[in-house]
């Protein structure tokens, strides 16, 4: 298995909108193709449960 030492970006399409989804070591980052500003989120949060209430809290806004 390869570890993850360093940032790995791929280009996604949600709703037919453009999506840069970023992973490295300190979790994922999803961001509007050409913003800066997105959603992030470590793997610590994802692995205890946080990331549904995160969702679920960023849904109801």
């Amino acid at each position: 298995m390869t570890k993850l030492d360093k940032p790995v970006r791929r280009e996604i399409e949600v709703d037919g909108k453009p999506y840069t989804l970023t992973i490295d070591p300190l979790g994922l980052k999803l961001v509007p193709k050409g913003h800066r500003n997105g959603l992030a989120l470590t793997w610590k949060n994802l692995l205890s449960g946080d990331a549904a209430l995160a969702a679920a809290l960023q849904a109801s806004v």
